[in-house]
């Protein structure tokens, strides 16, 4: 009986868990303030494009650079195309970079950081030079250069991104991995003959996730950040409407000289609002996560 009431305990106390973490994220203005703007824009991506017709390869809608007026409340582009169009798709295109980039530093940057910090070794010692030579690199010097080799098709961009962005995941994760391979938990899984891969993935993975999770939300922004400006410079796909694109136009035909605001301050307003709710989500889980934080 006692059995019984012991395996129904852990359900409720996982559930009493969660919802105390839900009340002090509903509590934390920065997180909620972050999290309905992430949303705002995620609803937008996603709905937008059904609801409104936009064709990036079309043809002029009317003049190049015409102002905002009751059809076109954006006004149009150089190439005479519905800017309001271009923010709603590039809010896509905004939000695919910042999550499949993410995904792939994370799977890599957790991958190895796992694998050198609990091997160790001469592996540890390789991928952590690896890791160093990618650090010592320019990070935009050297997107710049893959992306001139292999093109600047939108996938290619997203591989570039983030096979270039993995090591200071990799170097987070490395570290926490040193200090948790040394408990008594995993010392006890390795005495019973636990292999390397069953205690990385079990013991150590489920240990460092929070951590790994906190790291996300900026890196997400970051790799936002990171489009908008290759866009900006002109590496990117031009046949996918996107925001740093639109500030490349704008500085090509001279907006702000032209005072033709639509071209760059929505354009421009969207990418800061964007890096912004993370930011406020970030701020908010550091608040929720350290009690001191929340005496403040």
């Amino acid at each position: 009986m006692d059995a019984v009431k012991t395996i129904n305990a852990k359900p409720t106390k996982k559930h009493n868990k969660a919802a105390a973490g839900f009340k002090l994220f509903i509590g934390n203005g920065k997180a909620v303030f972050g999290a309905v703007l992430l949303l705002l824009f995620l609803v937008f991506a996603a709905i937008g494009p059904v609801l409104y017709e936009y064709h990036h390869d079309g043809y002029a809608l009317g003049s190049r650079l015409q102002a905002p007026n009751e059809e076109y409340r954006m006004g149009l582009d150089e190439l005479g195309r519905d800017v309001f169009g271009a923010i709603i798709y590039g809010a896509r295109a905004s939000l695919m970079i910042g999550f499949f980039v993410t995904l792939l530093v994370v799977i890599v940057g957790t991958a190895l950081g796992i694998t050198a910090g609990y091997i160790g070794g001469v592996f540890d010692i390789i991928i952590m030079r690896i890791t160093e030579a990618f650090m010592l690199v320019p990070f935009m010097p050297l997107v710049l250069t893959l992306a001139a080799i292999v093109g600047q098709r939108f996938s290619n961009i997203i591989i570039i991104l983030g096979l270039t962005s993995w090591p200071g995941t990799a170097r987070l994760v490395r570290a926490q991995t040193l200090t948790i391979k040394q408990r008594n938990y995993v010392e006890r899984a390795r005495a019973l003959g636990a292999g390397s891969g069953y205690i990385m993935f079990r013991h150590i993975l489920p240990n460092v996730f929070p951590l790994i999770f906190s790291n996300i939300i900026l890196l997400v922004q970051n790799a936002i950040i990171a489009e908008s400006t290759l866009a900006f410079l002109g590496i990117g796909d031009p046949s996918i409407p996107t925001w740093g694109q639109l500030l490349r136009s704008a500085r090509e035909e001279s907006a702000v000289v032209t005072n033709s605001w639509w071209m760059f301050i929505p354009a421009g307003a969207c990418i800061v609002l964007l890096a912004s709710s993370f930011v406020f989500i970030s701020y908010g889980f550091d608040e929720i996560l350290n009690p001191k934080l929340r005496k403040r």
